[in-house]
């Protein structure tokens, strides 16, 4: 079935967080997906093969921006930079939202409709800019069929993925300088939790030589964030109809 073909038999609607909930279990990032501004559920109208109407075969979910994001200034050319925190908060949070899941149903995979999803969503968001961190930029460019710029960096997918398990257990990127901070949420963790960073921390230490015996401790912890200085693909999305704004009021 041809891409166009299968547009027609489907259409985007406003949902919310329950709507991605069943979407959930098919994406690599467990959990919750951060601070929701918007979901978008894209769903059958019935003539889809013997998918029922109004059957759910793809989500997106649309989240608050972190304030602080390295490769957000490369492509802004600084613009949210040089700011105080307050300041620069308040600015993301008026001009940025961030892409935070794309799922598309196992059977509908392959047809393109992620990067349709991603492209016709986007505008409705009503901000300048929409911006995107993965780390499967290099397998998959659906973003890039979408529209958005990617800017990649050169660091190996295992760092990539110990910043994601970071952040996964609400350790943000903007963190990773603050290795008490750190050690002492590192220390708070659920069993399972905890569970989960160690497998996470010992795939990073693997090829780190005697260092991938290291005991859990600030003094690892310390080594490991020093090491997390690059940071996934980033993509972002200038809206054509919208200019940056640099003033806060309304």
């Amino acid at each position: 079935m041809r891409n166009s073909s299968v547009y027609k038999h489907l259409r985007i609607v406003r949902g919310c967080l329950n709507d991605y909930k069943p979407f959930a279990r098919f994406h690599y990032r467990d959990g919750r997906p951060g601070p929701v501004a918007s979901v978008f559920v894209l769903k059958s109208d019935g003539t889809l093969g013997d998918v029922q109407s109004e059957t759910p075969v793809g989500v997106i979910v649309y989240t608050m921006a972190s304030p602080v994001l390295e490769m957000r200034n490369v492509a802004t050319d600084n613009f949210f930079a040089g700011l105080d925190r307050g300041t620069q908060l308040a600015l993301v949070n008026k001009n940025v939202r961030r892409i935070s899941r794309v799922i598309i149903e196992p059977r509908f995979r392959g047809l393109g409709l992620a990067s349709h999803l991603v492209r016709e969503t986007m505008p409705q968001m009503n901000v300048p800019i929409i911006e995107a961190v993965a780390i499967m930029g290099r397998i998959n460019p659906f973003l890039e069929k979408a529209g958005m710029t990617a800017y990649p960096s050169e660091q190996p997918v295992r760092t990539a993925q110990l910043i994601e398990a970071f952040s996964l257990l609400g350790i943000e990127a903007e963190q990773l300088i603050e290795p008490q901070r750190v050690q002492q949420k590192l220390d708070y963790l659920s069993p399972s939790e905890t569970e989960f960073i160690e497998r996470a921390i010992k795939r990073f230490l693997k090829s780190h030589g005697r260092r991938r015996t290291m005991l859990p401790g600030l003094e690892r912890t310390r080594y490991i964030l020093t090491r997390l200085t690059t940071r996934p693909f980033y993509y972002i999305w200038f809206n054509p109809d919208m200019a940056v704004r640099r003033g806060l009021s309304k």
